[in-house]
């Protein structure tokens, strides 16, 4: 798997698992368990992380969306 973007934006996660699920692209969030470890602050972002034969397709579909600069380019 690769990184397709971290952030600390709830909303963000929230909005880029519908669209990849809707794109049928299984995606996985890493870190959420780490608000545990700094106390619910949300300091540590969150990383989104997808299939390395579908992170292209990932990064078309959040550009698309508008959400493109988001997107790490690893």
């Amino acid at each position: 798997m690769v990184e397709l973007f971290r952030t600390n934006d709830p909303v963000l996660i929230s909005f880029v698992e519908s669209l990849l699920r809707d794109a049928d692209i299984g995606c996985f969030v890493a870190d959420q368990n780490m608000s545990i470890m700094e106390g619910s602050l949300g300091i540590l972002p969150r990383r989104i992380l997808v299939d390395a034969d579908e992170a292209e397709r990932a990064r078309r579909l959040l550009r698309d969306a508008g959400i493109g600069g988001e997107i790490g380019e690893a």
